[in-house]
């Protein structure tokens, strides 16, 4: 059976993600399907921390929010470019 790690919720700066979709102007459903999530809720649990994202999943999301993988790692939003 294949597992895939969770990612550190501590490490992982969730409120980037949300800021990152909120500027793009995408839904959580969209997010959701990018995902391949049964629905928006599902993926709301994620992105507020309820759920533990996966490894598998930062690359889909840093596909959709158009930014690099480290950026959901950093604390500083002034050095994140738009």
């Amino acid at each position: 059976m294949k597992t895939t790690k969770s990612v550190s919720l501590e490490a992982m700066n969730l409120e980037f993600v949300k800021r990152r979709r909120l500027a793009l102007d995408l839904s959580l459903q969209e997010m959701a399907d990018a995902m391949g999530l049964k629905n928006a809720s599902t993926y709301m649990k994620y992105e507020d921390g309820t759920y533990s994202l996966k490894a598998n999943h930062l690359p889909i999301l840093a596909k959709k929010l158009k930014c690099s993988i480290g950026n959901f790692f950093e604390r500083d939003f002034a050095k994140i470019a738009k």
